[in-house]
Formats: C-alpha cells, structure tokens, sequence
C-alpha cells in the first residue's frame, strides 16, 4: 500500500518513542506525536492520558495510521497496568474505529512470550506462532493487545501488525540483548515496512536486528518488505569480557524473556 502521510505516534516521549520521532520523518511521515508528558522542543505534540477517551479520539482524527508505543514498559501492579496498558489500548482501538483509521502498528513484546525456553546449540530459532507465555504482568498485557487487534481485524478490518519488540536501543547492553537487538535504524525500517506492507489483516512479526546470535525467526517480519541491516555482533566481545557468556544454570539465562522471568524491572512511576 502507498505510504500513509499522517501517522499518530504514541509514547512519543519515550525511549523508543524518541528513536521513532527522530528517524521516521525520513521515510516522508508527517509524525503527530501524543504521549501523557509533554515532549520538549516539540510544541505541538498532544499531552493526552489514553485513559481520556475524548483525547484520545481527537488525537487519532484525521490521521492515516497510528504506531502505539504508549504505555507502561516495565513490570507493575495490575491496577496500574490494566488501565495503561490494556484499557489505554482498548481506547485507542476504539477510536481508530469510530475514525476509520485503517492501520495500526502495535508495540508488543518478547515479554509476550517470555517463559518460551530459549535456543541452545542447533536448536530451531523460535517460530512466531509459538505458544504466548507472558513473563510478567506486563508481557500479559501485550498478549492482550494482540488478542485486541485479531478482534479488530475479524470485526471491523482494522489492520494491525504487532511487532513483539527485543530491545531497541542505540547498542545493546548485555549478553542477552546480542540475540534480541534491534538497532534504532532497524527498528524504523521495520515500522515503515509494517505501515506501508500490502494486506497484513492482522500479522504477528518478531522485531530485531539481523543478529548472528539470533534466537528468533524473523520470516513473518521479512515477508512485509523489512530487510533488517544491523547485527550486534561488533559489541559481542565486550560485553563477553565484562558479563560472562549465557549459564545454562542460570534462570534467567534460560528463557526469552531473561531478567523479566526472575526479578524483573519494576515501572518507578
């Protein structure tokens, strides 16, 4: 499909939400940036909670498709993460509904199917369709949202593609992260590929770098157009010489989702 012109980019103000902000004009979007902090240096972006439904509905009026990267990243209570998280979905959904918008980019995780054991040796990388196991109150919450957007699609024909994100961050910071990296410039391809990609219903791809050590089957993700060009490998040796290989012994070595399985990352707001 021809490239959609407008596109609502929510959490904005995060991390990614900055990476995205900075590298997607290129691709020729004409970014609307929403998140519940105002985001400096951009005085047009909407301050808006996904929990205000009549925000949320203005903020999607008019736009071609959305990329939601809003919400709580970490672990939680599950009071705080149904209402940013699974609530906050469900709004936006409906607004991209009841405003006809045709697409949406949803940030899902590996944290969807963290407890899947990770590959060992001349083990098969892991298949998209392999069975969600959430790590976390919050990979539970992305199993939602793609749950959400098959509903959307079988009901209403609103596409979506869900991306179950590694870590995207400018180099990766552990061991770990060398098989689930995406890098900023890969991540952008993949969400212009998603967004432009021809009659994806809706379409579950795993989103990280071409990395030598990969884990995870990138097929799904290649076949809407993504020709991902990074690796992790240049940082491989030294992160090995600080942090020690993988242990099998380890149980968060063990798993996809890594530390999110033993002691994971508590939200601090």
């Amino acid at each position: 499909m021809p490239a959609p012109r407008t596109v609502l980019l929510t959490g904005a103000a995060g991390g990614l939400g900055t990476l995205m902000r900075n590298l997607l004009p290129a691709y020729g979007y004409d970014l609307r940036l929403l998140d519940l902090r105002p985001i400096e240096g951009e005085p047009d972006a909407i301050a808006a909670d996904l929990a205000d439904r009549d925000a949320v509905r203005e903020a999607v009026r008019g736009v071609d498709a959305i990329i939601h990267l809003a919400g709580i990243s970490l672990e939680a209570p599950f009071e705080k993460i149904l209402k940013a998280n699974i609530e906050g979905t469900y709004h936006l959904y409906e607004a991209a509904r009841e405003e006809g918008v045709g697409r949406i980019v949803f940030a899902s995780s590996n944290h969807a199917v963290g407890y899947t054991p990770r590959p060992r040796g001349d083990d098969p990388l892991i298949p998209v369709d392999t069975p969600r196991r959430p790590d976390t109150f919050y990979g539970l919450s992305k199993c939602f949202g793609e749950d959400l957007a098959q509903l959307y699609w079988d009901r209403h024909g609103l596409e979506t593609v869900s991306v179950r994100i590694g870590s995207c961050f400018p180099e990766p910071t552990s061991v770990r992260m060398l098989s689930v990296w995406m890098s900023p410039a890969d991540g952008a391809r993949l969400f212009h590929a998603a967004l432009t990609a021809e009659q994806v219903g809706h379409t579950v791809v795993h989103g990280s770098s071409a990395n030598t050590r990969l884990w995870w089957d990138l097929t799904s993700a290649r076949a809407l157009g993504y020709e991902p060009q990074d690796d992790s490998e240049p940082f491989a040796e030294k992160l090995i010489a600080e942090q020690g290989e993988l242990q099998d012994g380890n149980e968060a070595h063990a798993y996809l989702g890594g530390q999110f399985v033993t002691d994971p990352p508590i939200w601090p707001y």
